[in-house]
């Protein structure tokens, strides 16, 4: 599967639900999709798994030949600082479950090939 950020990010926008996070909803899609979304993003096009602590938890996305992608930006209300610090998959599996990993991977998959 080839990278292209904007596809990727017009299949996750319509393959986050509340199975991928108890925290979604119609008004804010990309809230609570961080961990699995960024562990996602690993899984299928590499690169490394990035995070920058805030008050409220880790903030997990992803950095690819070398620039950082942050598929969930759109949750907050105003721009983050990065912090960029490299982590790993057991990190960020901490705030998902395998169950939310799986139903995003499927609907993910099933919304990239609708759209080619």
């Amino acid at each position: 599967m080839s990278f292209d950020a904007d596809g990727v990010q017009r299949a996750l926008r319509k393959a986050w639900s509340l199975s991928t996070s108890s925290q979604w909803t119609a008004d804010n899609p990309a809230a609570g999709q961080c961990n699995v979304t960024a562990l996602l993003v690993h899984e299928l096009f590499g690169g490394e798994l990035l995070k920058t602590p805030l008050p409220a938890g880790d903030h997990f996305y992803n950095r690819i030949e070398g620039r950082r992608y942050d598929f969930t930006a759109s949750q907050f209300d105003q721009p983050m600082a990065y912090a960029d610090l490299p982590t790993n998959r057991d990190d960020a599996l901490r705030g998902a479950t395998s169950g939310q990993l799986a139903e995003l991977r499927d609907a993910f998959q099933g919304r990239r090939t609708k759209s080619g």
